[in-house]
Formats: structure tokens, sequence, C-alpha cells
């Protein structure tokens, strides 16, 4: 039996690849503490629960969902409130918003609707894992774009070739990124829609780290004048209420780049179970201060792995965005060689950067997505074998 070629391409998994090192080590009997993956462990907001519960007892609800290519009007109009009040954004409901499965569905229907076989596409290195696939199913070749610290993991727009450029027909990118933790300034993705309507590139933008910013500006790719003519922003539910198992979001933007995603959905799945979009309306509507206090919970968290950083010899200011501390490795380490270092000798798990593209070479990833307590019996661990090592 032959499978198909493109899945050749695909490396394993980072996330499943992660999760079987994490259980071999379980199995024999140690406890492991993981930083790797960024999976919310505090609690759902209760009245979406709730909300969730309510529409679940409803017959009409156990049916196909509404609309279901595109999802439910009154979905699509909560998530057009929540872009008004949240980035000061219009977008209308009835065609420039599709709920999605989770964001990471976007980025696939995104290739499948925009990208044709041979076309060249942009991906930020490093970046998600799962952009690369969203172009290889299309049959597109991804080209990548170096994000590096001396321009704030930013990519240098101008430094792209010009007959890369001129190939390209997309450009998955991501901000606040992961895994940087870099934020976009409202300058940078004014240069990014200029670049884009220059040669004609349609933008995938994915943003389901919107919320989470630590003194810098919450910002919309759709905040950008003319972001609209040139992409779409995808966005989730699943990192600001802690809804990554719920799997809803949305895809808002170009309406000729959504009804392409809707299109694609339509003969892919059967959309996103009602009940969930009436509680993903509850969280849009009713959860800004639910946001703001897990904010104060990452926060702490996010002090607390950098004192014992900086106090163990990291000279590293990391980027203020999302739930991750991206920091360089040690001298003389791989990222693989000191992830391996910290399973063995800690029985911590982070996530190595080089997993995220060639320039994540050097760094690896903190979750701060963990317990307190889990947290500090790490960051102790660390503290007992890792003094005396020579940082970057």
């Amino acid at each position: 039996m032959q499978t198909a070629d493109r899945l050749k391409k695909i490396p394993p998994y980072l996330f499943m690849t992660l999760r079987n090192k994490i259980n071999d080590a379980k199995r024999r009997g140690v406890d492991v503490i993981s930083l790797a993956i960024g999976d919310p462990v505090d609690g759902t907001p209760t009245n979406v629960i709730d909300k969730l519960a309510e529409a679940a007892k409803d017959p009409e609800n156990h049916r196909y969902p509404t609309d279901e290519e595109w999802g439910m009007l009154a979905f699509r109009e909560a998530v057009a409130r929540y872009y008004q009040r949240r980035y000061g954004v219009d977008v209308d409901p009835g065609k420039e918003i599709v709920a999605l499965i989770g964001s990471k569905e976007g980025c696939h229907h995104f290739g499948l609707g925009v990208l044709n076989p041979g076309d060249t596409v942009l991906v930020t290195d490093p970046g998600y894992p799962g952009y690369k696939p969203g172009a290889w199913f299309a049959g597109a070749e991804p080209h990548s774009v170096p994000m590096l610290e001396s321009n704030g993991f930013l990519p240098d727009l101008s430094a792209i070739p010009s007959d890369v450029a001129k190939k390209a027909r997309g450009f998955f990118l991501n901000y606040p990124n992961n895994p940087t933790g870099a934020v976009a300034t409202r300058e940078f993705l004014a240069r990014l829609v200029e670049f884009a309507k220059s040669h004609d590139i349609a933008v995938c933008y994915d943003n389901p780290y919107s919320e989470i910013v630590f003194g810098a500006e919450r910002l919309s790719f759709l905040s950008a004048p003319g972001a609209k003519e040139v992409g779409v922003e995808l966005n989730s539910l699943s990192k600001p209420y802690n809804m990554t198992g719920w799997r809803i979001g949305m895809a808002s933007g170009n309406p000729d780049i959504v009804a392409a995603i809707a299109e694609v959905k339509a003969n892919t799945d059967s959309g996103v179970f009602n009940a969930v979009q009436y509680a993903g309306i509850e969280a849009l509507d009713n959860c800004d201060a639910f946001v703001e206090r897990m904010l104060k919970v990452y926060g702490a968290r996010r002090a607390k792995i950098l004192q014992v950083l900086k106090k163990l010899g990291w000279n590293y200011d990391p980027p203020k965005g999302t739930f991750y501390i991206w920091a360089p490795v040690p001298k003389g380490y791989t990222s693989a060689d000191f992830c391996d270092y910290l399973l063995e000798q800690c029985a911590v798990v982070v996530a190595p950067g080089a997993a995220y593209g060639a320039n994540g070479e050097g760094y690896v990833r903190f979750s701060l997505t963990v317990p307190d307590d889990r947290l500090d019996e790490a960051l102790r661990r660390m503290s007992d074998k890792l003094s005396g090592f020579t940082f970057a």
C-alpha cells in the first residue's frame, strides 16, 4: 500500500514527539514536568461552561450546525463585536468572517483555498510547524523567511529576494509570535500590507495569542490600513479563554479569501457544534475580565522564570508576547542537546528551537501553561543543575 508523496515532506509533528518523550519517561517512573506544550491548565470561565451545558440540552443543537461552512450568524456577529471592542476594527459578519474548528484548521484551508500547485509561499523561520504542511498539502512550496533576534524577530521584508517575492502567492506569519514571543508594531504591519500589495501576495496572519502581551500594544493585523485588501487574520478562543480542546476560532478579513476558506470547509467538514458556538459567543461578549486575570497569572509565572534564568546567568530580555519564553541555550549546546540535558538531569521538558526552523537553532521555548507548584519545582531542579553554565 502506497501513501501520498506529500506526507513524506512532513517531519514528525513536534508536540507528538514531545508527548512521546514525556510518556516514555513517565513509564520509567520519572516525575516529569513539561514546560514544552502551550496548553492552558487553568480552568475555562464558568459562565462559558454553563452556556455550553444550557445549549447542549436543546435538541435543535444536536443537528448539523447552523450555516455549516460559515458558522452561525450569531457567532460571527459576536466576532465582529469583539474586533470592534478590542481593536477598533470593523468586520462584516455576513461576508468577512467564517467560523473555524480552531485557527490551525484555518492555516490548512487557507492553503487549499488560495494556493495552486507550484506556488511559492513565504513562511517565517522560526515559525509554527503547521504552516509548511498547509503549503505542501496545496502542492505549493514554502520559502523560509528568517526572523532574527537582531531584528526583534520580525522578518526583514526588504531582504526577501526580489525573484522570490515576485513568485510568492502567500505568506504565513504570526504575531504575537509562536515560538519567539515577539510582538508586531503598527509600523511593521503597515510595511507588511504594502509589501503584500506590491507583490500580489495573500497574507495568512495567524493571531491566536493576540490577547497575551506584556507591556506591548495589543494589535490585530486588520488594524493596519488596507489589511483586508491583502489577507485574513486567523484567531482562536483557545488561548485567551483556556478553550484549546473546544476547537473554535475564526478567519476574518478579505471577503474573497474568507469565502474560499468557507468553500473548502463546505467540502471538508460540517462546521462547529452549535452548543460550542453559543459558548463562544458568551466568551467573546462577556469574558474580557477573565482575559485580564489570566494575563496576571501568566505575568507572575513569566516573572518567576525570568528571575531564575537571570540568576543562573541568562543575560537576555525576552520579547513581550504569548505565554512562552524563548531563550538562548548555554554555550556548547545545541537546542536538542540542551533539551536532552534538562530531561535527563532535571526531568524537565522544554521545546527545542530547531524544531521551529533552522533559525530557531540555539534557542529553547519555555511554556507558562503549568500549575504554579509544578513550575516552582521545575525551577528548583534547574537551579540545582544549571549553576555554573555559561549563557550567551
